[in-house]
């Protein structure tokens, strides 16, 4: 009956139904070897999808032939299996999910297994040749996915019942997908989301949902969305054990609080979940004035974006056991003004206790445009600085209600008016001006960092290259009456015959410096000093790949030459914003980038493994082990060459990873005497 009611019900929604998993009577978990190449790995036809239930013959056919697919065969002609196979029996051990006893139904005669080992026999059964219950392998022939293509049809939809809704998600070569998931309705605007509650429908994650309203014409208020990827998808059949559940990555934009989606194709969590058998999810939140505008009623109290982050969380939480994610290890990462998000929920007590680990990545504070991201406003100050300008630019000033009036516009003459875009002490959301660095134990890990020249995006390139480098830093903000002064003995010009050139890499490094090197590393020793954490782990990029479409600098491009046309990243370059997002999630290969020196996919394979041992074990030391069992031997030499990431500790701060290729090794908090000359040393105290 339920499954008629189901057929019913997207044959009234125009949805195609998937294969339900509940028919199938089984957990699924794909497994791939990927290193990061995509459709050209020579690994790229091993993936699989491994029945976890234990099956009979019959059964196991059933459920492949259900999936589209066919018993997996890795016939060597030697009764061996594949070099690119073995790896994902050596990966499921070292896991426990099998031991060396251990046989797997695969493609053959009707008893034909493999062992843990990789060896093909043929099973001895006391039961009969059909139905000893085993595990088993079927084919995983959906095609890889990359920016521009996906392949959502039918063959290779998976259906799962979340949340009180049938839900309708699609895998590829690597994960399944389940996208454009709704976790809140639309709230009215101005007021707080609340968590959506299916009630038996069927609905499509196949496609991404709206991107928030942002900008002049893009987006929409109904945004409200999250996408998820999985490697695993638990039998609806039996509440499965904590332990087959995998860590969560729960991943926030950037985009300065005005723009942004979680649909952004560079954040693509695919190679996340099959490389570290995670479950990633990337949120919407409401943007610029929508999500951040607050004025002195006692009602409009900002802050809409930021509860929208700890509803998608409260949704994550219910609902991702369903989806193969255990709710008691997830780890909230985000970059810009997603680590300035990721830092406002470890701040918040609506926040607390809903996650087990942070990362901040490039968050930004201390000076000039980074301040408001690190301290917040008051409403008062929120009003006087945004929302009395977007009031008179849209006359509703002397409205009688000055919401209602802002209600009755179209969303664009909002967001184009993007000026609120201010995380606010609201007295619910956020009860203090900054990260409170004293207080009791947080109870979580955390790991941040920055990329070595984060700061050079923020400034402009100079037009004028006699121009003095006090009015030039004047003309970016850095003002020469600042108290303290700026020190500019501290950031002098380096020798170069290009002085346009030479003003703007020393303005980088002071700009680095005021928004996101001293803040971080003032936040780290004084959270340790306080005890509010036992350990941070600190991390600089020397090596980055800039983004295509921003922010479009020829000095953040290493320099190109006849030997290396694409540039040579071992040159001096600046290491700009968002130089490291590729590599973290691994999307080179997806987004058809090159690698320019034969070192950018095996650096980001150990950059990502760094990530996904922090978000397995709140540690980003990879487990030695765990590389070999998984067949990672650029990442295994890498961490040889490395050596441990020391965390900062009480009475031992000032430690950080650097990252680099072709080795990343550990090295000392810097630029300290440039910080302290800006205020914002380490023996400052900032929250």
């Amino acid at each position: 009956m339920v499954h008629l009611i189901w057929a019913a019900l997207a044959a009234s929604s125009g949805l195609v139904a998937g294969e339900h998993l509940k028919r199938l009577n089984t957990s699924l978990t794909i497994l791939v070897n990927n290193d990061l190449h995509g459709a050209s790995s020579p690994n790229a036809d091993t993936s699989v999808i491994v029945t976890e239930s234990r099956l009979s013959r019959d059964s196991y056919e059933r459920v492949c032939s259900s999936l589209g697919e066919q018993p997996y065969s890795d016939k060597q002609g030697n009764g061996k299996s594949s070099k690119s196979f073995l790896p994902l029996l050596e990966y499921l051990k070292y896991e426990g999910r099998a031991t060396a006893a251990s046989q797997f139904w695969v493609a053959g005669s009707s008893q034909k297994v493999v062992n843990a080992a990789g060896v093909i026999t043929q099973q001895k059964s006391k039961k009969g040749p059909r139905d000893e219950p085993l595990q088993g392998f079927c084919t995983n022939k959906a095609p890889f996915s990359n920016e521009s293509s996906q392949d959502r049809s039918s063959k290779w939809q998976i259906s799962v019942d979340v949340n009180n809704q049938t839900l309708t998600g699609f895998r590829d070569r690597q994960s399944f997908r389940f996208l454009g998931v709704r976790y809140a309705a639309q709230p009215k605007r101005f007021t707080y989301s609340t968590l959506f509650q299916g009630s038996g429908e069927a609905a499509s994650a196949l496609e991404y949902g709206s991107q928030c309203a942002q900008g002049s014409d893009t987006g929409s208020e109904d945004c409200l969305f999250l996408n998820v990827w999985t490697p695993y998808l638990p039998n609806p059949s039996s509440k499965p054990e904590r332990k087959s559940l995998r860590p969560v990555a729960f991943w926030i934009h950037g985009g300065a609080f005005t723009g942004g989606t979680a649909n952004d194709a560079t954040f693509d969590g695919g190679s996340m979940v099959s490389r570290g058998d995670v479950v990633v999810v990337a949120i919407n939140y409401r943007l610029s004035t929508l999500g951040f505008l607050a004025l002195k009623d006692g009602v409009t109290n900002g802050n809409y974006g930021l509860a929208d982050q700890i509803t998608a969380l409260d949704w994550v939480r219910k609902n991702i056991q369903s989806l193969g994610g255990d709710p008691d290890r997830i780890t909230i990462f985000g970059q810009s003004a997603g680590a300035g998000s990721v830092r406002a929920l470890v701040a918040s007590p609506k926040a607390a206790k809903k996650f087990s680990g942070a990362i901040l990545l490039s968050n930004l504070g201390g000076l000039n445009y980074g301040t408001t991201y690190s301290k917040y406003y008051t409403i008062d100050e929120q009003v006087a600085v945004a929302a009395n300008t977007i009031l008179n630019a849209t006359n509703c000033t002397s409205a009688r209600s000055q919401v209602d009036c802002l209600r009755a516009l179209p969303a664009q003459t909002l967001t184009k008016l993007g000026g609120a875009r201010y995380l606010v002490v609201d007295g619910t959301y956020l009860t203090s001006p900054s990260l409170p660095v004293d207080g009791p134990p947080l109870g979580i890990n955390l790991m941040i960092g920055i990329t070595h020249d984060d700061g050079a995006p923020f400034i402009t390139y100079p037009t004028n290259p006699n121009i003095s480098q006090t009015e030039y830093l004047a003309s970016q903000g850095f003002s020469s009456s600042s108290s303290p002064p700026i020190p500019l003995d501290l950031f002098p010009l380096p020798a170069s015959s290009n002085r346009s050139l030479a003003l703007f890499t020393s303005s980088s490094r002071l700009a680095t410096d005021a928004i996101f090197r001293c803040v971080d590393q003032a936040t780290t020793y004084s959270l340790l000093k306080n005890s509010r954490v036992k350990q941070i782990f600190h991390y600089e990029f020397d090596r980055t790949y800039q983004t295509t479409g921003w922010p479009k600098l020829d000095v953040c491009e290493p320099p190109k030459s006849k030997a290396f046309p694409l540039g040579d990243p071992s040159k001096d370059y600046l290491k700009c914003h968002s130089g490291e997002l590729y590599y973290v999630f691994g999307t080179l290969a997806r987004q058809g980038l090159p690698d320019r020196d034969g070192g950018d996919i095996d650096f980001s394979g150990f950059v990502l493994d760094s990530f996904l041992s922090f978000f397995r074990t709140g540690d980003p030391n990879i487990e030695r082990d765990w590389l070999s069992a998984r067949g990672y031997e650029a990442s295994l030499e890498q961490a040889r060459r490395a050596g441990v990431w020391e965390a900062d500790r009480k009475g031992k701060q000032g430690r950080l990873r650097e990252f680099n290729w072709p080795k990343s090794k550990m090295g000392g908090f810097r630029e300290l005497e440039q910080c302290k000359g800006l205020g914002l040393g380490v023996e400052s105290y900032y929250g």
